[in-house]
């Protein structure tokens, strides 16, 4: 037969159960409060923003050549790859301009621990809503003037949106979200 508790044991329970209540809803008053105050504005009124956002990789540094047929056969046979290239590769040259201006010029160097990697180009500009002219060149080869790709785009941008400049490898073009 058990013996019924002391209501001594009783009240403590209860005071720390309504603690813990007390504990637990302030907890609850504060993230609340802090999930909808401050305010966050990401970009000021009648401001949109463009990116440019792309992963690439430039031409190998020195270039690639062909084995003879005296080097390959020195080599074992699951070795045997006609084109040899350097790890190395080349940085990037970027420019963009907005509605002719030089917003970024810069030269991305390649990733990686011996520079074998693919440049990163993640930049974001903000603008008036409205319409703009863009154009962006890049060169990944390691000639000295002019460029490898360019395109020019016109794009009409509302409030607090978001334009996307890519650059796809597959296409060989620059790509406008």
């Amino acid at each position: 037969m058990t013996r019924p508790k002391p209501m001594g044991i009783l009240m403590l329970n209860l005071m720390r159960y309504a603690g813990q209540a007390v504990v637990y809803g302030c907890m609850i008053l504060v993230i609340g409060f802090f999930a909808d105050t401050p305010t966050y504005r990401h970009l000021e009124p009648g401001m949109a923003q463009i990116k440019l956002a792309f992963v690439h990789s430039g031409k190998h540094k020195g270039g690639c050549r062909d084995r003879t047929a005296e080097e390959l056969s020195k080599l074992a046979r699951n070795m045997r790859r006609k084109k040899v290239c350097p790890r190395q590769r080349l940085p990037l040259l970027v420019e963009l301009e907005i509605d002719g201006k030089s917003m970024y010029k810069g030269e991305l160097p390649p990733t990686g621990f011996r520079g074998d990697g693919p440049s990163v180009a993640y930049k974001a500009f903000p603008v008036a809503a409205g319409k703009h002219k863009v154009a962006i060149h890049m060169r990944d080869s390691d000639r000295k003037e002019g460029f490898d790709y360019s395109s020019n785009t016109e794009v009409m941008l509302k409030s607090a949106r978001h334009f996307v400049i890519q650059f796809r490898a597959e296409e060989g073009e620059f790509t406008f979200r």
